[in-house]
């Protein structure tokens, strides 16, 4: 099976507001995931468990910024991004056990447990996956490949059980003071959740969003052109 890049389904000039538009898109997002951290610190519940949620997106900022000439990211990726940023630090200011909107739902359709940390880790696979691919299809010969919907999907699950140990870590070395980062509210299988809910957001971000993608990847590649 051959690979084509993206970009080839592109028209050879795009709309100069399409370009300007993508160019921008990253500039406005950032400096707002930015000002939202420091609003979610802002009375965050447990300052400790608002820091271990958060930490990906302390870390993430300022390696996108440190990365934005030399390994731009598409503009459906920054989008996701910082949604993504956004859940995290909503279940980093609340705890991922007392989310309102998570209270509301269970509530609604009478669940046993606020189900805001599913949407967590439902997030957790679908939106790396749409990372993982843009990794793949630009650094890669994976590129067009029938392999590159599968070994997606595998790199989130192992991205998933990792964090599971970084959890499994914290409730080791921080006992009872680490229930609100690991968020289980009394569900023995919450690790199997979790990972589950990955699985079910990688497989569904590709079904979904993968033809979005490739234009998104076509756009980034015309902006780049000289």
């Amino acid at each position: 099976m051959s690979a084509t890049h993206p970009s080839e389904n592109l028209a050879p000039d795009a709309p100069a507001a399409t370009v300007r538009t993508g160019r921008l898109l990253p500039a406005v997002l950032a400096p707002a995931v930015a000002v939202a951290l420091v609003v979610s610190a802002w009375g965050a519940k447990e300052p400790g468990t608002w820091v271990l949620e958060t930490v990906w997106v302390m870390l993430g900022l300022p390696l996108l910024f440190l990365l934005r000439k030399r390994f731009p990211l598409s503009g459906l990726l920054c989008g996701l991004l910082a949604v993504h940023a956004l859940v995290l630090m909503v279940g980093g200011h609340y705890t991922y056990a007392e989310v309102p909107a998570g209270d509301w739902v269970r509530d609604w359709l009478g669940l046993e447990r606020n189900p805001y940390d599913r949407l967590g880790h439902l997030m957790q696979g679908f939106v790396p996956a749409i990372l993982v691919r843009e990794l793949l299809v630009r650094t890669s010969p994976l590129r067009g490949s029938r392999w590159l919907p599968p070994l997606t999907v595998c790199a989130c699950l192992a991205f998933s059980a990792v964090f599971e140990m970084l959890e499994w870590l914290a409730a080791v070395t921080g006992g009872e003071a680490a229930d609100s980062f690991l968020a289980t509210q009394g569900d023995v299988w919450d690790t199997q959740w979790d990972m589950f809910c990955a699985l079910i957001g990688a497989v569904c971000s590709l079904l979904l969003l993968s033809r979005l993608h490739d234009r998104s990847l076509a756009r980034l590649a015309t902006h780049e052109k000289p």
